[in-house]
Protein backbone atom coordinates (compact mmCIF):
# COMPACT_ATOMS: atom_id res chain seq x y z
CA UNK A 1 0.00 0.00 0.00
CA UNK A 2 1.52 3.77 -0.99
CA UNK A 3 2.03 6.52 0.95
CA UNK A 4 -1.35 8.06 -1.17
CA UNK A 5 -3.43 5.18 -0.71
CA UNK A 6 -2.82 5.53 3.48
CA UNK A 7 -3.65 8.84 3.40
CA UNK A 8 -6.93 8.39 1.47
CA UNK A 9 -7.75 5.69 3.60
CA UNK A 10 -6.74 7.73 6.60
CA UNK A 11 -9.11 11.31 5.53
CA UNK A 12 -12.24 8.61 4.54
CA UNK A 13 -12.00 6.65 8.15
CA UNK A 14 -11.20 9.67 10.36
CA UNK A 15 -11.36 12.42 8.14
CA UNK A 16 -15.08 13.78 9.05
CA UNK A 17 -14.53 12.46 12.69
CA UNK A 18 -11.32 14.65 13.06
CA UNK A 19 -12.51 17.65 11.49
CA UNK A 20 -16.04 17.78 13.89
CA UNK A 21 -13.57 17.39 17.19
CA UNK A 22 -10.52 19.80 15.68
CA UNK A 23 -13.46 22.83 14.83
CA UNK A 24 -15.45 22.20 17.87
CA UNK A 25 -12.43 22.40 20.00
CA UNK A 26 -10.52 25.34 18.11
CA UNK A 27 -14.35 26.99 18.63
CA UNK A 28 -15.15 26.36 21.86
CA UNK A 29 -12.22 24.89 23.81
CA UNK A 30 -13.20 23.12 26.74
CA UNK A 31 -16.74 25.06 26.75
CA UNK A 32 -17.07 21.80 24.23
CA UNK A 33 -17.46 19.06 26.27
CA UNK A 34 -18.97 20.35 29.70
CA UNK A 35 -20.48 16.65 30.32
CA UNK A 36 -17.57 15.18 30.13
CA UNK A 37 -15.17 17.69 32.23
CA UNK A 38 -18.12 17.04 34.86
CA UNK A 39 -17.81 13.59 34.84
CA UNK A 40 -14.40 13.39 35.49
CA UNK A 41 -14.49 15.33 38.20
CA UNK A 42 -16.92 13.28 39.38
CA UNK A 43 -14.93 10.09 38.93
CA UNK A 44 -12.01 11.89 40.60
CA UNK A 45 -13.87 12.94 43.93
CA UNK A 46 -15.26 9.54 44.30
CA UNK A 47 -11.87 7.78 43.94
CA UNK A 48 -10.38 10.52 46.65
CA UNK A 49 -13.45 9.93 49.05
CA UNK A 50 -14.00 5.94 48.27
CA UNK A 51 -9.77 5.91 49.50
CA UNK A 52 -10.15 7.51 53.33
CA UNK A 53 -11.46 5.22 55.84
CA UNK A 54 -14.58 6.99 55.95
CA UNK A 55 -15.82 7.49 52.52
CA UNK A 56 -15.83 3.89 51.50
CA UNK A 57 -18.91 2.85 52.92
CA UNK A 58 -21.22 5.87 51.38
CA UNK A 59 -19.10 5.42 48.09
CA UNK A 60 -19.99 1.66 47.88
CA UNK A 61 -24.08 2.71 49.08
CA UNK A 62 -24.27 4.67 46.26
CA UNK A 63 -22.95 3.27 43.41
CA UNK A 64 -21.76 0.05 43.91
CA UNK A 65 -23.12 -2.62 41.97
CA UNK A 66 -23.21 -6.70 42.12
CA UNK A 67 -25.04 -9.24 40.77
CA UNK A 68 -26.10 -10.27 44.10
CA UNK A 69 -27.96 -7.03 45.12
CA UNK A 70 -31.67 -6.81 44.38
CA UNK A 71 -32.24 -5.84 40.83
CA UNK A 72 -34.34 -2.66 42.00
CA UNK A 73 -30.90 -1.60 43.98
CA UNK A 74 -28.59 -2.44 41.18
CA UNK A 75 -30.47 -0.16 38.81
CA UNK A 76 -31.23 2.83 41.51
CA UNK A 77 -26.80 2.82 41.49
CA UNK A 78 -26.15 2.17 37.95
CA UNK A 79 -26.37 5.99 36.99
CA UNK A 80 -23.63 6.69 39.42
CA UNK A 81 -21.34 3.16 39.41
CA UNK A 82 -20.53 4.51 36.32
CA UNK A 83 -18.11 6.98 37.41
CA UNK A 84 -16.89 5.27 40.54
CA UNK A 85 -13.83 4.03 39.44
CA UNK A 86 -12.50 0.26 39.72
CA UNK A 87 -10.85 -0.63 42.77
CA UNK A 88 -8.47 -2.69 41.01
CA UNK A 89 -7.37 -0.45 38.35
CA UNK A 90 -5.51 2.60 38.18
CA UNK A 91 -8.18 5.68 38.31
CA UNK A 92 -5.94 7.55 35.49
CA UNK A 93 -7.02 4.85 33.22
CA UNK A 94 -10.91 5.62 33.89
CA UNK A 95 -10.09 9.48 33.78
CA UNK A 96 -8.69 9.14 30.34
CA UNK A 97 -11.38 6.86 28.85
CA UNK A 98 -13.89 9.16 30.03
CA UNK A 99 -11.69 12.40 28.97
CA UNK A 100 -10.94 10.65 25.38
CA UNK A 101 -14.28 8.96 24.54
CA UNK A 102 -16.74 10.91 26.17
CA UNK A 103 -15.09 13.72 25.08
CA UNK A 104 -15.61 13.01 21.37
CA UNK A 105 -19.07 11.70 21.93
CA UNK A 106 -20.10 14.85 23.42
CA UNK A 107 -18.80 16.83 20.64
CA UNK A 108 -19.90 14.14 17.61
CA UNK A 109 -22.95 13.03 19.11
CA UNK A 110 -24.53 15.66 21.94
CA UNK A 111 -24.30 15.31 25.68
CA UNK A 112 -27.46 13.49 25.82
CA UNK A 113 -27.01 10.98 23.35
CA UNK A 114 -23.67 10.34 25.02
CA UNK A 115 -25.11 9.84 28.19
CA UNK A 116 -28.18 7.53 27.10
CA UNK A 117 -25.61 5.33 24.95
CA UNK A 118 -23.30 5.32 28.15
CA UNK A 119 -25.58 3.57 30.27
CA UNK A 120 -27.71 1.69 28.05
CA UNK A 121 -24.09 -0.31 27.62
CA UNK A 122 -23.82 -0.38 31.39
CA UNK A 123 -27.16 -1.66 32.00
CA UNK A 124 -26.41 -4.23 29.32
CA UNK A 125 -23.36 -5.41 31.36
CA UNK A 126 -24.89 -5.27 34.37
CA UNK A 127 -28.66 -7.62 33.28
CA UNK A 128 -25.62 -9.89 31.54
CA UNK A 129 -24.48 -10.69 34.74
CA UNK A 130 -27.36 -11.47 36.00
CA UNK A 131 -27.97 -14.09 33.02
CA UNK A 132 -24.99 -15.24 33.18
CA UNK A 133 -24.68 -16.27 36.70
CA UNK A 134 -28.19 -17.85 36.01
CA UNK A 135 -26.89 -20.16 32.69
CA UNK A 136 -23.95 -21.13 35.55
CA UNK A 137 -20.43 -21.75 34.76
CA UNK A 138 -20.39 -25.14 32.22
CA UNK A 139 -22.72 -22.66 30.08
CA UNK A 140 -20.99 -21.04 27.36
CA UNK A 141 -22.40 -17.70 28.18
CA UNK A 142 -22.38 -18.40 31.99
CA UNK A 143 -20.65 -17.47 34.76
CA UNK A 144 -19.16 -19.17 37.87
CA UNK A 145 -20.77 -18.52 41.35
CA UNK A 146 -17.98 -16.07 42.61
CA UNK A 147 -18.93 -13.41 39.99
CA UNK A 148 -21.90 -12.63 42.17
CA UNK A 149 -19.72 -10.49 44.54
CA UNK A 150 -17.57 -9.10 42.21
CA UNK A 151 -17.73 -5.08 41.63
CA UNK A 152 -19.14 -3.97 39.09
CA UNK A 153 -18.63 -0.27 38.71
CA UNK A 154 -16.61 1.73 36.33
CA UNK A 155 -16.79 3.56 32.60
CA UNK A 156 -15.63 0.94 30.50
CA UNK A 157 -18.42 -0.51 29.53
CA UNK A 158 -20.12 2.66 28.25
CA UNK A 159 -16.59 3.66 26.73
CA UNK A 160 -16.65 0.92 24.66
CA UNK A 161 -20.27 1.19 23.65
CA UNK A 162 -19.93 4.83 22.69
CA UNK A 163 -16.55 4.04 20.72
CA UNK A 164 -18.52 1.54 18.78
CA UNK A 165 -21.47 3.82 18.53
CA UNK A 166 -19.62 7.02 17.48
CA UNK A 167 -17.50 4.84 14.42
CA UNK A 168 -21.02 3.51 13.50
CA UNK A 169 -22.43 7.00 12.63
CA UNK A 170 -18.86 8.46 11.17
CA UNK A 171 -18.82 5.65 9.11
CA UNK A 172 -15.32 4.67 10.65
CA UNK A 173 -16.24 0.91 10.49
CA UNK A 174 -12.27 -0.40 10.24
CA UNK A 175 -12.06 1.26 13.59
CA UNK A 176 -14.97 0.05 14.99
CA UNK A 177 -14.25 -3.05 13.64
CA UNK A 178 -10.79 -2.91 15.41
CA UNK A 179 -12.62 -2.42 18.68
CA UNK A 180 -14.79 -4.98 18.90
CA UNK A 181 -12.14 -7.13 18.00
CA UNK A 182 -9.74 -6.11 20.67
CA UNK A 183 -12.85 -6.75 23.28
CA UNK A 184 -12.67 -10.18 21.85
CA UNK A 185 -9.13 -10.94 22.09
CA UNK A 186 -9.14 -8.94 26.09
CA UNK A 187 -12.00 -12.09 26.72
CA UNK A 188 -9.78 -14.95 24.93
CA UNK A 189 -6.36 -13.34 26.94
CA UNK A 190 -8.69 -12.88 30.40
CA UNK A 191 -12.15 -14.72 31.24
CA UNK A 192 -13.28 -12.43 33.34
CA UNK A 193 -16.61 -10.65 34.18
CA UNK A 194 -15.49 -7.30 32.74
CA UNK A 195 -14.74 -8.42 29.13
CA UNK A 196 -17.73 -10.74 29.04
CA UNK A 197 -19.35 -7.31 30.14
CA UNK A 198 -17.87 -5.04 27.20
CA UNK A 199 -19.35 -8.01 24.63
CA UNK A 200 -22.40 -7.17 26.09
CA UNK A 201 -22.27 -3.49 26.09
CA UNK A 202 -21.30 -3.80 22.32
CA UNK A 203 -24.12 -6.30 21.56
CA UNK A 204 -26.66 -4.18 22.77
CA UNK A 205 -24.90 -0.73 21.31
CA UNK A 206 -24.95 -2.25 17.65
CA UNK A 207 -28.59 -3.67 18.72
CA UNK A 208 -29.15 0.32 18.49
CA UNK A 209 -27.37 0.71 15.32
CA UNK A 210 -29.23 -1.65 13.67
CA UNK A 211 -32.83 -0.02 14.70
CA UNK A 212 -31.84 3.34 13.80
CA UNK A 213 -30.25 2.38 10.27
CA UNK A 214 -33.54 0.31 9.67
CA UNK A 215 -36.61 2.20 11.28
CA UNK A 216 -34.70 5.57 12.42
CA UNK A 217 -35.29 8.72 10.44
CA UNK A 218 -33.49 9.62 7.47
CA UNK A 219 -30.71 11.35 9.39
CA UNK A 220 -29.88 8.65 11.38
CA UNK A 221 -28.82 6.63 8.13
CA UNK A 222 -26.56 9.68 6.81
CA UNK A 223 -23.02 9.82 7.76
CA UNK A 224 -21.96 12.84 10.58
CA UNK A 225 -19.48 14.32 9.52
CA UNK A 226 -19.61 14.48 5.94
CA UNK A 227 -21.04 17.24 3.11
CA UNK A 228 -23.44 16.57 1.55
CA UNK A 229 -22.96 15.22 -2.42
CA UNK A 230 -23.15 18.84 -4.70
CA UNK A 231 -26.00 18.82 -7.19
CA UNK A 232 -25.00 18.80 -10.80
CA UNK A 233 -24.94 22.34 -12.26
CA UNK A 234 -28.03 23.23 -13.59
CA UNK A 235 -28.11 23.03 -17.54
CA UNK A 236 -27.53 26.03 -19.39
CA UNK A 237 -31.11 27.62 -20.75
CA UNK A 238 -32.16 26.37 -24.33
CA UNK A 239 -30.10 22.85 -23.93
CA UNK A 240 -32.62 19.62 -24.72
CA UNK A 241 -33.42 17.21 -22.08
CA UNK A 242 -31.67 14.16 -22.03
CA UNK A 243 -33.06 11.06 -23.21
CA UNK A 244 -33.30 8.46 -20.29
CA UNK A 245 -31.28 5.28 -21.27
CA UNK A 246 -32.75 2.64 -23.06
CA UNK A 247 -33.13 -0.52 -21.09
Amino acid sequence: MTTASLRRFARREWGPLYRTVRDALVRDTWRAIPMTLGAVCLTAVFQIVQQTSWGFQPVQDLGSVKAVDPLWLALLRTPLSLFVPALDLPVWGALAQILLVFGIAEICIGWWRTLVIGYVATLAGTTYARIGLSLGPDHPFGLPVSDRIVNDTGPSAAVVGLAVYVCWRYRAYLTGSLVILVMIGELLFKDNLAGKEHLAAIASVMLICLVRAKWGPERSRAPLGRPPAAAPPPAPPGTPPVPPPRV
